[in-house]
């Protein structure tokens, strides 16, 4: 256990750990369900909360953000209670059951799913793990009337192999985010008449948007009393400087009509930005100054999405030092410094490369080797794999003599970024994860063709 490691100071801080679990072995982690088993069925005193106002935090989620290293979110009483309700605004009655198979440590989960459950006093199918092989039976055998997904799980459900049952079921809302518009059409195709409600919000964020039409491939449309009650705009942003443009006032520049920019919502009483627990740095990263007017402030979302001439919102990309892959973020500083712990690697620039057919951006990292060295491709495997979840492991690596650098002297991406890893079109030698061999072996033509017909699946 990861956990282990920092118990000594988790508990000079006088922090306390539970395991959902009947037993733990280790010393610290104290077994939390035969409390809960024992526990009164009996209200509990309305004391117990007599201080707590909407201000007050509910919890803590852990989110990469855009920024860097993962940080702790503050979530709010008012937050939650407001994501409660994201289930009615889809069309979620009293009447639905409501199949969770997400994580409840995200926001998908726990918040839509599980607080939206409760306001709605529906019964919840809560499953482990999602199963795609498996998920279908359940929506059947639990009579399942609304599903949650991330794009990554969508795009599962459209790789299972076609069966003559597909459209027996009684799903009738999806509810989640990040799923392509091609996937979007086959899941419809594939399953029935179902009510997809994409949406856009991020955990610490202060705006948001919800797709309440049947208009594929948007989260959203301009809405006026929405963009009333929470103000935000796009503007102009500069990919290469990975800064917002700016007019000669100082002032940032709106997006125009169908053109992509940076999404910032105003921070006001009504939408406020919370920021991250114990870390004032990274809050201070995400807010804006001086977007519209001198003095203003704004939240920084770091994505890119566009208003279309019929006013639809749609999502286009992330922005900054995070790409997403497998429905997570992963920071690329985190990643740069795990890999310039290897003792061959003296720089590294992490990005993430699109992959035919695949939701996102995989890892992908350009690295400099130290001289007189050679790329040791085991070593590096066992770093990636000791410290990093598989998720936020680097797929490829791009061997570079040396990097081209910004006049600001930051590393480039965006041109590694469009030559992405196919070895016909890079000069520079390649290197391809290999779960089964732990270690980095040379990427081949025919690794390249396997990956693209999916026979090696990533």
């Amino acid at each position: 256990l990861l956990l282990e490691e920092v118990l000594p100071t988790l508990k000079q801080q006088g922090i306390s750990v539970y395991l959902l679990s009947e037993e733990c072995g280790v010393e610290g982690i104290n077994p939390l369900s035969e409390h809960i088993t024992q526990a009164s069925d009996t209200p509990l005193s309305a004391d117990l909360r007599a201080n707590i106002t909407s201000k007050s935090p509910a919890l803590y989620i852990y989110t990469s953000g855009t920024t860097g290293l993962p940080k702790a979110a503050l979530v709010t009483q008012e937050r939650v209670w407001t994501a409660s309700f994201i289930q009615a605004v889809s069309g979620v009655t009293s009447e639905d059951v409501f199949y969770i198979n997400l994580p409840l440590y995200h926001s998908a989960g726990f918040l839509i799913g599980l607080t939206g459950a409760i306001e709605r006093g529906i019964t919840v199918v809560l499953r482990r793990k999602f199963s795609a092989s498996q998920f279908w039976e359940d929506c059947r055998k639990h009579n399942v009337t609304v599903m949650q997904y991330i794009g990554e799980t969508m795009r599962y459900l459209c790789n299972t192999p076609m069966k003559d049952i597909e459209k027996d079921h009684k799903v009738r809302i999806a509810i989640g985010n990040g799923v392509r518009s091609d996937i979007w059409t086959e899941f419809l195709n594939r399953f029935g008449d179902i009510a997809v409600r994409e949406l856009y919000a991020a955990t610490e964020g202060n705006i948001g948007f919800i797709n309440y039409t049947s208009k594929i491939g948007v989260v959203g449309r301009v809405n006026f009393l929405h963009r009333r009650m929470f103000p935000y705009t796009l503007i102009k942003f500069d990919i290469e400087k990975e800064e917002p443009l700016r007019n000669s006032k100082g002032l940032c520049i709106q997006a125009t009509k169908g053109e992509a920019g940076l999404l910032v919502g105003k921070i006001t009483r009504r939408s406020p930005f919370v920021g991250y627990a114990g870390n004032d740095q990274q809050t201070e990263k995400k807010r804006l100054r001086d977007v519209l007017q001198k003095g203003d402030l704004y939240f920084n979302t770091g994505d890119l999405l566009r208003i279309d001439e019929q006013n639809f919102v749609q999502f286009q990309d992330r922005v900054g030092d995070t790409f997403r892959w497998k429905g997570e973020n992963v920071a690329t500083t985190e990643v740069a410094d795990i890999l310039t712990m290897v003792d061959s690697i003296e720089e590294a620039n992490v990005y993430g490369v699109k992959v035919e057919g695949h939701e996102g951006r995989i890892g992908m990292a350009a690295v400099k080797v130290e001289e007189g060295k050679e790329f040791d491709g085991a070593s590096t495997f066992s770093q990636v794999a000791s410290y990093l979840p598989a998720y936020a492991r680097p797929r490829f690596i791009r061997i570079q003599s040396s990097f081209e650098m910004t006049g600001t002297f930051k590393m480039k991406k965006v041109t590694l970024v469009e030559e992405g890893f196919n070895p016909a079109a890079v000069q520079d030698p390649l290197y391809f994860l290999d779960p089964a061999k732990k270690t980095y072996v040379p990427l081949t033509e025919e690794i390249y063709s396997s990956i693209n017909t999916r026979e090696i699946k990533l």
